[in-house]
Formats: structure tokens, C-alpha cells, sequence
């Protein structure tokens, strides 16, 4: 049914569940299953707007290896339930990245989980899962967290 499979993941609870799903979706039709996490520039907020660039570039550091050290547990269990597993770490605005990396990966399907956020929530921080399925050439699958 599916050759390969993407799931982009934030490591938060909705994206365990659509983890859960996509390791059974590749699992029960044999497709890779690529696991991505897109690192965004985020800087943080300082009293007087200004960040040194070594701290910066220390923070990069620190959240590329912790977006490393979660996907390679990821990998680890989707290897153990027997799924062709790998993983992909990108920079960039996520709904974009993850868009770009399933058409360049030639994903047939993309599993995600969203957080559900409505009103104020969702104007402020917006919604990846919803620009993922308006800008995707595959089919979406959506997963909200609980």
C-alpha cells in the first residue's frame, strides 16, 4: 500500500500517537518509514534584544543534539517493531521543510499529529498540521494528541 512513509514529529504527545500509527501503517504494508524533526530558529526573548553570537550558536548546537538524541530513540523503536527506520533532521519553518522533505522523499503519505489548538491559540502559534495538509501533494493523515 505505502512505500514510504513520513512522520514529522516535535516529540510532543500528539506526535507520539501519529508515531504509534505510523509504525503500524509501515509495518503492516513493508514501507520505510522516515522520521523527521525540523529545528526552527527561534530567538529567545532578553531584556535588551540582544543575544551574543557564541550563546547563540551554543543554543543551535544544543537543540540539534537534542533533536538527534530524540530521533535516534525514535528509530530505535520503530527498528525493534521490525520497520525500515531513518531519520531526517531539518532547519527551516516546519510546515515548509516537511512539505519540501515528503516531496523530495517521494513520501506516500504523511502521519502527523496536531495539538488541536482553536482560538487565540491557534491565531498566535498557528497551525503546522494545517499547512502541511493545504501545501502537500500526498495524502495527510492527522492525528490529535490527547
Amino acid at each position: 500500500m505505502f512505500r514510504r512513509i513520513l512522520h514529522p514529529s516535535d516529540f510532543s504527545p500528539a506526535s507520539r500517537r501519529a508515531f504509534a500509527k505510523a509504525v503500524d501503517l509501515a509495518k503492516a504494508s513493508g514501507a520505510e518509514l522516515i522520521v523527521t524533526h525540523v529545528l526552527t530558529s527561534a530567538l529567545p526573548v532578553v531584556a535588551r534584544g540582544y543575544v551574543p553570537a557564541k550563546a547563540y550558536r551554543e543554543m543551535e548546537a544544543a537543540a540539534r543534539r537534542e533533536g538527534q538524541e530524540h530521533l535516534a530513540v525514535l528509530v530505535a523503536k520503530a527498528k525493534r517493531a521490525g520497520v525500515r527506520t531513518r531519520a531526517l533532521l531539518l532547519e527551516g519553518v516546519a510546515a515548509d521543510r516537511i512539505v519540501r522533505a515528503a516531496r523530495s522523499r517521494h513520501a506516500d503519505v504523511i502521519v502527523m499529529g496536531t495539538h488541536g489548538r482553536t482560538g487565540l491559540d491557534r491565531f498566535m502559534l498557528g497551525s503546522v498540521a494545517s499547512r502541511v495538509v493545504s501545501h502537500a501533494r500526498c495524502p495527510v493523515l492527522t492525528l490529535r494528541g490527547r
